[in-house]
């Protein structure tokens, strides 16, 4: 079925989606990067092949540090798309006032177009903002100055990039254990969303944050060339993701442009086998593109936790069955999916192992039931 956009708009129906689970083929067991095996072409080919319409993006996120290593060569082989881990975010670019870094998202940029891959700029207003923003005594004044002014020196500066498709704009705006706004905490160093302190929009029964409608106002004036994505962290739960579709209305009542919704999928082993996980993933890829929205997977680990150490059989389960609902999905607008990282000790959680690759740098099973996925659409 040929990808095609969609012009007249009808009700949706939600599929339950029927997910092919194989194991790790056997003789993958012995790969590795210094000695390949004789084998299928990359996933950056494969997705070229499977995809000609160029409606799919696979990638992988990575830290600057990492460009020279190995997890660098990986992702330059491997990934056309590319997410450039914390290098954009305010707390890199802003760390003090009146002091701004590009260095490495200027590398970013040159890195990628040397390598023929596209960015995702994951710069988003978010509880990753520098220290100094966090200051109880900040003002309501003061912050939308400092949103302003962050967004006005990042996304003037990238604007017009060719190789840069997508900017994060807004990422977890709902605590995902509570369903309310995520905000500020007492002091500077907890993990919090201090721009809700410029205010609510009380007029609206969503009452949102007024951060995300004054971000979206000044992307859309600032970033024009870029398409505009909103982020959400968690499980994907029913509520969350309710309100994660009103805020999107609510935006676009505002008569403001946004191209896409992220789910930042940090997962544990086994998320699939939960009832109603994979129906409600697909039923959001659709309800996407039902409303001209790319859906984006922005952050992509399979946990190995505690018990489940070394489960890596499952977490190819988890990883192929999650990518199989977004692929089958994909006939009527784009979708993306992006690995948080190479290998886990490339990432803040060191002890999860929640990658396609392990710290030796050699594919984890579920690189090849990517790899294998992937080649059943060609």
């Amino acid at each position: 079925m040929p990808f095609r956009k969609m012009k007249n708009k009808i009700p949706l129906l939600i599929l339950i989606v029927s997910v092919s689970l194989t194991g790790c083929p056997a003789d993958d067991a012995n790969f590795s990067l210094d000695e390949p095996k004789e084998e299928t072409n990359s996933i950056r080919e494969l997705v070229a092949e499977a995809f000609p319409e160029g409606n799919v993006y696979i990638g992988a996120a990575c830290h600057h540090n990492l460009m020279e290593t190995k997890s660098g060569e990986i992702l330059k082989r491997d990934f056309s798309y590319v997410t450039p881990a914390n290098d954009f975010k305010q707390s890199y670019i802003h760390p003090e006032p009146g002091k701004y870094k590009y260095e490495k998202s200027d590398d970013w940029v040159q890195f990628c177009k040397t390598n023929t891959q596209v960015i995702r700029m994951h710069a988003p207003i978010s509880p990753q903002c520098s220290q100094w923003v966090k200051d109880d005594a900040r003002t309501a004044e003061e912050m939308e100055s400092m949103l302003e002014e962050y967004i006005m020196a990042l996304w003037t500066r990238y604007n017009g990039t060719s190789n840069i498709h997508w900017l994060d704009v807004v990422n977890e705006t709902i605590d995902n254990t509570t369903g309310d706004w995520f905000g500020p905490k007492p002091g500077t160093d907890k993990w919090e969303n201090p721009w809700p302190k410029i205010g609510y929009d009380e007029s609206h029964p969503l009452k949102p944050p007024l951060y995300i409608k004054q971000a979206f106002t000044l992307a859309n004036q600032y970033a024009p060339d870029v398409k505009q994505i909103i982020n959400q962290h968690g499980a994907l739960d029913k509520d969350t993701w309710e309100k994660m579709k009103a805020l999107v209305a609510y935006l676009r009542e505002n008569n403001l442009r946004i191209d896409g919704l992220g789910w930042q999928a940090h997962i544990d082993l086994g998320w699939e086998k939960i009832p109603g996980n994979i129906e409600r993933l697909g039923e959001i890829v659709r309800w996407c593109h039902y409303n001209d929205l790319e859906f984006h997977i922005t952050e992509f680990n399979v946990w190995l936790k505690d018990e489940n150490a070394g489960k890596i059989n499952e977490q190819a389960t988890t990883f192929k069955a999650i990518t199989k609902t977004v692929l089958d999905n994909r006939y009527n607008g784009i979708v993306g999916i992006n690995f948080w990282h190479i290998r886990a000790n490339d990432t803040q959680n060191k002890d999860r192992d929640g990658c396609l690759f392990d710290d030796n740098y050699e594919p984890k099973p579920a690189y090849y039931e990517i790899k294998e996925l992937i080649e059943s659409y060609r």
